[in-house]
């Protein structure tokens, strides 16, 4: 076979996007920060999803109106950095083949490099060792052996397997991937992508059914969808020692409470230890935690029950005040500004609004808005200017995106990698000023903050020189990880110290929805004795995931 058709092109893109969506939890923890929220996987899938929607409703499969619904789904549902990617490469490529019938090597080559081209003018600054890189040596091998190519079977197998060579050097070229022993989970989502489409090509059978990847739809990525709650209990207690709990009892508890559940947390003192574990059988947890001590404040949760109850509760909330809102934004006459902001947590929600911001998207690192939420946002601000925040560094792409897709409104996007920048850069906004020098001044405040994250690990690795397992709890910087420990408080407080320097003025806390108020008044007071000359905030964040969020500027 030298040529493909429309029909078998249609085939292939649903087999590679079936196998990503089959993978993808698997692509997911090849992330390398052991973060309870790895999402490349998952952005790629939702990314993908998209365009499988789009393509699925063709009736009649042109290569005309394949690539467009390709380009515009995958656009349109483009989530996170790898997904945003994903996208330009594919909008390139359908680019370089919609005004064909039939598509041989040297036509496939030459829309292989026009993705990568497009793909590498969409970031800023692309990083070798990245899916870029992976897409980079599959262009280069399709124009190297197009000419030559007569028959496409061979010509898919080379490919494939550079595709595969470039993905294993890619520890070489990131240090960050080397030391924690993974590739990179974007590249690998490309590789799943080629390898699901290969198959389709040679024939094979796959089940194109995509019933239950009706995840292109959803708006807000849940960090526990009932269907992937592998262990079903959330539970809670306190022990209180009757005999000394050293270094290799907390090491054996750990590896106890693993062999039964997940999300374990392990804290402990000279009287007392806390745990927290997600499992089926909490029993067998405090069976075990009795030989240590007696319990209190035992909590034990059906993470199941609660999850669907909140989503009931949360979906009629949020489309009863987002009825209401845009009813009274329609009302209202044009302003020169708008402001949207990417927000997660009630009490992040309340600052963005109480600060003027217009429009808040929930979303974050565990759950990463889609362009398309984005263009949703941009149409409901009325505005002639738009300062966009995304708050997340895996955000900004997406962001971009909206503005290039958008023509009727100013858009100014605002790179703000965490909510201190976002919060920052709307205090800093002044009416009076140009849109160009508000932005200008955004970028110079945001670029004063420095942001230390504290969360716990999902499992062990090596990352900046330190040795990470499972339930150790992390801050993790602007740039990399800086403290690691079994306290949440101790690793916050290292935290504040890696960042403070002698022109920090002012150190805000912002706790989440696991960190109590107390413990949060608490770390603000040991951070004021520490540092008497920083004025220290205390501010209710209500964030999952993270414990607590520290900003320094």
């Amino acid at each position: 076979m030298n040529t493909i058709d429309a029909k078998l092109l249609a085939r292939m893109f649903l087999a590679g996007a079936k196998n990503l969506d089959i993978k993808k939890e698997w692509i997911n923890e090849l992330n390398v920060f052991p973060v309870p929220d790895g999402d490349t996987g998952t952005n790629m899938t939702l990314t993908i999803m998209s365009a499988v929607k789009e393509v699925n409703a063709l009736s009649d499969v042109t290569m005309e109106n394949l690539a467009k619904a390709i380009s515009s789904g995958s656009l349109r549902g483009a989530r996170g950095n790898s997904g945003v990617i994903l996208s330009q490469l594919l909008r390139g490529f359908t680019k370089g083949i919609r005004d064909q019938k039939e598509l041989d090597a040297v036509m496939l080559a030459r829309a292989i490099d026009k993705g990568v081209e497009t793909a590498y003018k969409a970031v800023m600054k692309p990083k070798e060792g990245t899916i870029l890189t992976v897409a980079r040596g599959v262009a280069d091998k399709a124009l190297e052996l197009a000419d030559e190519a007569e028959d496409l079977q061979p010509f898919f197998e080379d490919i494939l397997a550079e595709a595969r060579a470039v993905l294993e050097q890619t520890p070489e070229m990131l240090p960050v991937l080397k030391e924690a022993g993974v590739v990179d989970s974007g590249g690998q989502g490309l590789v799943t992508v080629l390898e699901g489409a290969f198959d389709a090509f040679m024939g094979k059978e796959i089940d194109l059914n995509f019933e239950a990847g009706e995840a292109a739809k959803v708006t807000r990525i849940s960090p526990q969808a009932e269907a992937d709650i592998k262990f079903g209990y959330c539970t809670e207690f306190i022990i209180v020692l009757n005999r000394k709990f050293g270094e290799t009892d907390e090491r054996e508890l750990k590896e106890y409470l693993s062999s039964i559940g997940d999300s374990i947390v392990c804290v402990a003192d000279d009287e007392i230890v806390k745990i927290h574990v997600h499992t089926n059988d909490p029993g067998l947890a405090i069976q075990k935690a009795l030989t240590y001590g007696s319990l209190s404040r035992i909590k034990i949760d059906n993470m199941r029950e609660e999850h669907q109850e909140k989503l009931i509760k949360d979906a009629q909330k949020v489309a009863a005040q987002q009825a209401a809102e845009d009813a009274k934004k329609a009302e209202m006459p044009r302003k020169d500004a708008g402001f949207i902001s990417v927000s997660t947590g009630e009490g992040f929600g309340e600052i963005f609004r109480d600060l003027g911001v217009d429009y808040l998207i929930e979303g974050g690192q565990t759950m990463n808005p889609s362009t398309e939420d984005m263009l949703e946002a941009i149409g409901k601000v009325n505005a002639d200017t738009i300062y966009i925040f995304p708050n997340n560094k895996n955000i900004i792409l997406a962001a971009n995106q909206a503005r290039d897709l958008t023509k009727d409104k100013k858009i100014v996007v605002i790179p703000t990698k965490t909510v201190a920048q976002g919060i920052t850069a709307v205090i800093n906004y002044v009416p009076e000023r140009s849109a160009e020098e508000n932005e200008q001044t955004m970028l110079e405040e945001i670029g004063n903050v420095k942001t230390g994250q504290i969360t716990y690990a999902v499992r062990d690795t090596h990352i900046d020189g330190k040795e990470i397992h499972q339930g150790d709890i992390m801050g993790i910087g602007d740039h990399g990880m800086l403290a690691v420990g079994s306290s949440v408080a101790e690793v916050a407080r290292e935290t504040a110290a890696a960042m403070v320097d002698e022109d920090t003025e002012l150190i805000s806390i912002y706790y989440g929805e696991d960190f109590s108020q107390e413990e949060a008044e608490t770390l603000g007071s040991q951070l004021e004795e520490a540092y008497p000359s920083c004025d220290v905030e205390v501010n209710y964040g209500g964030q999952p995931i993270y414990y607590c969020i520290i900003s320094v500027e």
